[in-house]
């Protein structure tokens, strides 16, 4: 396989004037010319009147197009979309574990579904620093089970889940110093896993490890609303720990926003937010996203929202969600707000990228069978090609393809555009556009160029690759970005076949 390097643009929709607008003012500009030096200075074609002989410009001979039909189909894409939720436990006499079933992680990917949330219950750790191999290893076959798969696995670890309300201490969490000696174990098998790990929430404190109902981040268990600046001290140590243990290209996702405002010291509002200059960076704010796990239950999601006025919270969330996760899950009826036209009109704003599918159904069931399929198309990214071209200009071909994002949000993690030049004789040549699929915001259409100069002679077909990025699930064409299109898939190989061919020497 070669490789050489092209270049990749991006810009908000925009209208172009249609066949029929140009046509029209073709006519106009004739009809002023005639009626200064005559009929002879009409084309023949309109000097003869309406339906004789219409003009149609021919395209430029070192210039091919093709445009591509948009579908309707739920695409299994990665890393966004519903998910299910699973959870499985570690108690004090190592009972407790349910490993991951790959005929049912694969009975998923067929309903559209390729990720998971796992929650790993550490009921046996709570009092020690440290965690069993034998844990570590039901730990790894899972994430195996998963790869095998081709799912994703949303990962959370926390130590005790609520009972029956009303919920009252002891809880059940860790203290501080043994929460970060586990984050310490569990760094080796999240980095070795990151393939099939898009992103960690924090987790870890409280119950469900949604950092409210804590035996140790607050100073009174039984007052858990109360949080001092020694317990968000420890809360942020706890985010920075799994920061640290993660690779770069990973990220947190906290509760609430506030929990990201006090680790980073900074204000609510939008200007506090990560910005397009510190997007992907590998920075604190650029790896910190979010997730709601009550999304719509209350006028605040049930203290998700916590800013003063609320209006801060909910800007600063819309800003920062065009780069960083965001995803979540519904938890209570709170009609009207709850239902389908609030509902979608926040998955927009918020750029979620994942929803639970397991949980609210009450919720779920309110926005109708239309509603459901609307979210599951449009959760996280939706790419269409809209065209491609071929030009013989100059000393080399180029190849342009121009592709929208109808969904709500980017990708998330790494992903690079390529172009896929295969000849006769099976040589296949990799050409990078020189653009990350993170940067094709929702709402926008990119247009990616790459010069084949450095490409071997012969004649090739075409495809644009969105593979994953790591190393272990980077030939899985599961794992690969399909666009929303009719008739341009390649499942075998994971790329999006565009029409034409091109010649190269």
């Amino acid at each position: 396989m070669r490789t050489v390097h092209g270049t990749g643009q991006h810009s908000p929709r925009t209208a172009h004037p249609s066949a029929t607008t140009r046509r029209a003012a073709g006519i106009v500009a004739a009809l002023a010319a005639a009626a200064l030096l005559g009929s002879a200075a009409l084309p023949a074609a309109y000097a003869q009147g309406p339906g004789h002989g219409r003009h149609h410009p021919r395209p430029h001979p070192q210039v091919s197009t093709a445009t591509y039909t948009p579908s309707d189909e739920n695409i299994a894409n990665p890393q966004r979309g519903f998910y299910h939720h699973t959870e499985t436990h570690y108690r004090a006499d190592g009972s407790g574990y349910t490993p991951l079933d790959q005929a049912t992680l694969a009975g998923y990917r067929a309903e559209g579904i390729t990720q998971i949330l796992r929650v790993f219950y550490l009921e046996k750790f709570a009092g020690t620093p440290q965690l069993d191999q034998a844990f570590l290893d039901l730990v790894q076959a899972d994430y195996d089970t998963a790869r095998a798969a081709g799912v994703s696995v949303i990962t959370r670890f926390a130590y005790a889940q609520g009972g029956e309300w009303p919920y009252s201490p002891p809880y059940g969490d860790a203290p501080v110093s043994t929460v970060l000696a586990h984050i310490d174990q569990l760094g080796p098998l999240l980095r070795a896993n990151a393939d099939v790990v898009p992103v960690v929430q924090n987790g870890f404190v409280g119950l469900w490890g949604e950092g409210y109902y804590t035996d140790h981040f607050v100073a009174d268990p039984a007052d858990p609303g109360v949080v001092t600046d020694a317990d968000w001290a420890n809360r942020s140590a706890v985010t920075q720990a799994l920061l640290d243990e993660l690779p770069e290209s990973r990220a947190v996702q906290v509760r609430t926003m506030l929990s990201k405002q006090r680790l980073l010291g900074v204000p609510s509002g939008a200007g506090s937010a990560v910005g397009p200059g510190e997007a992907w960076t590998g920075e604190t704010i650029a790896r910190v996203g979010h997730h709601n796990d009550c999304l719509l239950a209350s006028p605040d999601d049930f203290g998700t929202f916590l800013s003063d006025p609320i209006t801060l919270d909910q800007e600063y969330l819309e800003a920062e969600s065009r780069y960083v996760p965001v995803g979540g899950e519904t938890c209570a009826v709170n009609a009207p707000r709850s239902e389908w036209a609030s509902a979608s009109a926040e998955l927009a704003r918020y750029h979620y990228s994942y929803l639970n599918r397991d949980y609210n159904q009450d919720v779920l069931n309110s926005w109708g069978q239309e509603g459901i399929a609307e979210t599951a198309r449009r959760l996280g990214y939706r790419f269409v090609l809209e065209s491609s071209s071929v030009s013989a200009r100059g000393s080399a071909p180029t190849v342009s393809v121009t592709v929208r994002n109808d969904g709500w949000a980017a990708p998330y993690t790494p992903r690079p555009a390529t172009l896929v030049l295969t000849r006769a004789d099976g040589t296949e040549v990799t050409v990078p556009f020189g653009s990350d699929a993170r940067t094709w915001q929702p709402g926008t259409t990119t247009t990616l160029t790459a010069a084949l100069a450095d490409v071997p002679a012969g004649t090739y077909t075409l495809a644009l690759g969105l593979p994953s990025a790591d190393a272990g699930t980077s030939g899985d064409p599961r794992f690969a970005i399909r666009t929303a299109n009719v008739g341009t898939w390649d499942a075998t190989r994971g790329v999006n076949v565009l029409e034409g061919t091109v010649t190269v020497g």
